[in-house]
């Protein structure tokens, strides 16, 4: 490909909009363009990043027995209605009717479609084990795209689904897919993290979350620095510790708190560490609000709140409205007295002596203990772990956080979709079976974003080779010199016929202006044609992450480089 007559409009400077390394390179790499909100274009060098990525998807895929197919994008709303997923999903299914009125919507993920054509085409056991996958583009209108690619409304998607006639059988296709996964992001040069994860609004018994490492990361995983434990900030739980002595009993108070607000405040004012505190928070639920219990210096984690309550989807309100449900403004909630539902966080169990809030403007409780000045509540999980706790699958292990970017989801469905939509064979007996679902999702235009969170530098992008646009970039120093770009094209179509891809950078440009592009493409490798060494009949052959920097003859470039490349 000459770089002359294709369309790679590079910038010099960043994107002012641009938030994260991978969307601001891309942007000025000329890899994309944006058309809308989280809505972009793929230009040609992008999407031959993005090819590169679908095909090492295509290639495990299929070597792992799974079948291709294409389901529609556009999906009837009576198959989400059938699911019970219509309302259940929220805001990001794009929902519309067509022009007979008849509900759709723009699938963001395809359970419910899966579901249907197995149902409609699989009737016996011996048509089992099953497993289907496509890459198709998915829609999902996310209420702030950002980041680029990385977080956009319409992105790639390899989705899988397995189907097995009974839960041992999911476990092997589950096993299948995972180990499948680990080839993949190997493939693509990515370090990444294997991690215990949240079902989400897909559902199911269990999944795991692939993470690329990259402080960009949205996401928090907790892994154990001694054992292979590792969850995201979701599923993560620490080891319950044990309370130290034990503290008398002492006579509860109540105490003016005038003007203070936080945690932080009331504790500073007290002169007591926030641990000692149990703030209460108030969520509302379909069935009503109910207020949450935590130790003053932990964090709510809605997702484990939600599980714990048994509920789809929980608020916490605004201050104005949390304060007409409770009676009281949320710096003085507290759950002495209080007629509202209480659920509280494990860690509070063992508290004695605690400041709460007095359900009174202005003041508090001091040395509040259960049993003796209000009864003990449910306990659950309610929290996010902190770094240096100790970990719960080992004996001497302490949990670490890192930042990731979620490339890949296996899940356990189990019988989710197959019971609510019917999908049954005949087993051995002649009997019906509803069959037992699996999951799995890679986000492939993601992968490309990731890549570049892990591999870039100040000049610009630094691909893994299993990635890059081309493994080589071609470059003449000077576009005016016969003798020059002859034997630049001369190398270009060599390389060519020997099934080398190349891009030939013939621009009439300056020198600069060409190595700067080329740092910011990112090409593992590049070959200069031009100035004092072809004088001497020499190329120079260096390598984008500056390993590599050598003169080789002419007449033997061709040789130099395809042995490099065999390498």
């Amino acid at each position: 490909m000459h770089f002359s007559k294709t369309l790679i409009p590079t910038l010099k400077e960043d994107p002012v909009d641009a938030q994260v390394i991978s969307h601001r390179l891309m942007l000025r790499a000329g890899l994309i363009r944006p058309l809308g909100a989280g809505i972009y274009t793929w230009l040609p060098l992008g999407l031959r990043v993005l090819r590169k990525v679908e095909a090492i998807v295509r290639q495990e895929m299929d070597q792992a027995g799974a079948q291709e197919v294409l389901m529609p994008a556009v999906q009837p709303g009576e198959l989400w209605q059938e699911s019970g997923r219509w309302e259940q999903y929220g805001k990001e299914l794009l929902r519309f009717v067509d022009r007979h009125d008849r509900q759709c919507c723009f699938g963001p993920t395809h359970e419910e479609v899966i579901a249907d054509l197995v149902r409609r085409e699989i009737r016996s056991y011996r048509q089992l084990p099953a497993n289907f996958y496509q890459i198709q583009t998915k829609f999902r209108d996310e209420i702030r795209p950002r980041f680029g690619i990385m977080r956009g409304r319409e992105f790639l998607m390899k989705d899988a689904y397995s189907f097995d006639l009974d839960q041992a059988g999911l476990d092997v296709s589950y096993q299948t897919m995972f180990e499948t996964y680990q080839r993949i992001f190997n493939r693509c040069g990515l370090a990444f993290r294997a991690v215990e994860a949240d079902t989400g609004s897909i559902g199911g018994a269990s999944s795991h979350e692939f993470h690329v490492l990259a402080d960009s990361g949205e996401d928090v995983i907790v892994s154990c620095d001694q054992c292979g434990y590792a969850a995201n900030l979701e599923k993560a739980v620490a080891a319950h510790v044990e309370a130290g002595a034990v503290e008398s009993l002492e006579e509860m108070q109540r105490v003016a708190t005038p003007g203070q607000k936080s945690i932080e405040a009331v504790a500073q004012f007290l002169k007591i560490p926030t641990s000692r505190l149990v703030k209460s928070l108030l969520v509302e639920t379909a069935a009503g609000p109910v207020l949450l219990l935590l130790r003053g210096d932990h964090a709510l984690n809605l997702v484990k709140a939600a599980a714990a309550l048994a509920v789809s989807q929980l608020t916490i309100p605004e201050p104005e409205r949390a304060a007409q449900l409770a009676g009281v403004e949320m710096g003085s909630m507290g759950p002495v007295g209080s007629r509202l539902p209480i659920l509280a966080d494990q860690a509070v169990q063992g508290l004695r002596n605690f400041v709460c809030g007095a359900n009174e403007s202005g003041w508090h409780l001091q040395h509040v203990n259960w049993g003796r000045d209000l009864p003990l509540p449910a306990f659950a999980d309610l929290r996010n772990v902190v770094a240096g706790e100790p970990c719960a699958r080992c004996a001497g292990g302490r949990l670490v956080r890192h930042q990731g970017i979620e490339v890949g989801h296996v899940f356990k469905l189990g019988d989710k979709y197959s019971q609510a939509l019917g999908v049954r064979v005949l087993d051995r007996q002649g009997l019906e079976q509803t069959l037992v679902m699996g999951c799995y999702g890679i986000g492939v235009s993601r992968i490309v974003a990731a890549a570049i969170e892990q591999n870039y530098d100040q000049n610009g992008i630094i691909w893994p080779k299993a990635l890059a646009p081309f493994q080589l970039e071609l470059i003449v120093l000077n576009p005016r010199e016969a003798q020059e770009v002859a034997a630049a094209e001369g190398l270009y179509q060599a390389l060519l016929a020997d099934g080398v891809e190349v891009l030939l950078d013939d621009r009439d440009e300056r020198a600069g202006v060409k190595f700067k592009d080329a740092d910011l493409l990112g090409i593992p490798l590049r070959l200069l044609v031009g100035g004092r060494s072809f004088k001497e009949g020499m190329v120079e052959l260096q390598s984008r992450r500056g390993d590599l920097s050598e003169r080789l003859p002419l007449a033997t470039a061709l040789s130099s480089v395809m042995a490099l490349l065999g390498s």
